[in-house]
């Protein structure tokens, strides 16, 4: 954690004074915008940090669900809000660091110019599913078969320039393969496809997956990250059989431009209170997800890196919006 957010968090334990007594910020409730529908990994995040958010603010924190646009429907709704603090924006790490460089794809909002990066979250972990029955044991023997059949094996995604393809994309890369992407309107009809096997594997987030895991309609073959979830200690990582794979997704959040700096400061304490929590964490973990805390330089310095990590992908594979 970085120094200005520890000497921030303890000033704060070691006063025990609600949040809202030690500054003008905040003074009615607060407003979390997700662009997704509920049940999916960014509204997730909002309601299990919102809970331990309302004591420590000393303020109601409310989810409000603004689905559509890749998420970017509640971004537009987040800039014109009142600079103040009381209204940010729950932003999933697509918003920031692939959206903007998809060719084709309309940006209602400038992320950068209408947008202030207040803090990170959580990461998502990044999971490769396949169907129970599916002849594949091992990433090595994925990788083997798409090097004897090009374009004959398939991955889903819920969209053009969605994680789950980049994912694909990345791995096709590093492979040195090629496998045809099928994109689907939504997660659970992919789902419903994989574990069927008409489509051959997913790489997506590990919490829409749990369910059908845990079920046996899916089964888990490796994470994508840099470490496996503590639900599934013994699963390998992607990266063990192809060197350079790493995706974890993350979920910030962000407030409209013009948000003063002092705000921006009370947010990074009342965020690192939370996510020092041990209670926080174990939700955390146990809903398939990793603390990714950061202040609002941290939380830049991550934007930028995965802005030029993603935007690689997207123009050596041609990657177009729909």
């Amino acid at each position: 954690m970085p120094l200005t957010r520890r000497l921030a968090l303890g000033t704060l334990a070691a006063s025990g004074a609600p949040f809202a007594a030690r500054a003008a910020f905040p003074d009615h409730d607060v407003r979390l915008l997700v662009g997704f529908s509920a049940g999916g990994a960014v509204d997730l995040v909002a309601r299990l940090v919102a809970e331990p958010l309302r004591p420590v603010l000393g303020q109601n924190v409310v989810v409000e669900n603004r689905a559509g646009a890749s998420g970017l429907i509640a971004a537009e709704a987040a800039v014109r809000a009142a600079p103040d603090g009381h209204t940010l924006y729950v932003a999933a790490m697509s918003a920031y660091a692939v959206l903007p460089q998809l060719p084709g794809q309309r940006m209602p909002v400038d992320m950068d110019r209408d947008l202030v990066p207040v803090g990170n979250v959580a990461g998502v972990l990044n999971a490769l599913v396949v169907a129970p029955g599916s002849r594949f044991r091992t990433v090595r023997e994925l990788i083997a078969a798409a090097k004897a059949a090009p374009d004959r094996l398939t991955y889903a995604s819920t969209g053009n320039g969605t994680s789950q393809h980049l994912a694909g994309e990345l791995f096709s890369r590093l492979a040195g393969v090629r496998m045809t992407h099928v994109p689907y309107r939504g997660g659970s009809n992919a789902i419903v496809d994989i574990a069927a096997g008409r489509v051959d594997m997913m790489f997506g987030n590990f919490p829409e997956f749990i369910g059908q895991i845990r079920d046996g309609g899916l089964r888990l073959l490796a994470f994508g990250g840099t470490q496996a979830s503590p639900l599934f200690p013994d699963t390998p990582l992607i990266r063990d059989a192809l060197p350079g794979f790493e995706v974890t997704s993350w979920i910030g959040l962000a407030g409209p431009a013009g948000l003063p700096q002092p705000v921006v400061a009370s947010w990074d304490a009342a965020l690192a209170r939370v996510t020092a929590s041990d209670e926080f964490r174990r939700r955390i973990a146990e809903s398939g997800l990793e603390v990714l805390a950061g202040d609002q330089a941290a939380f830049r310095a991550t934007i930028a890196a995965d802005r030029q990590r993603w935007g690689e992908v997207i123009r050596s594979a041609g990657i177009r919006a729909e």
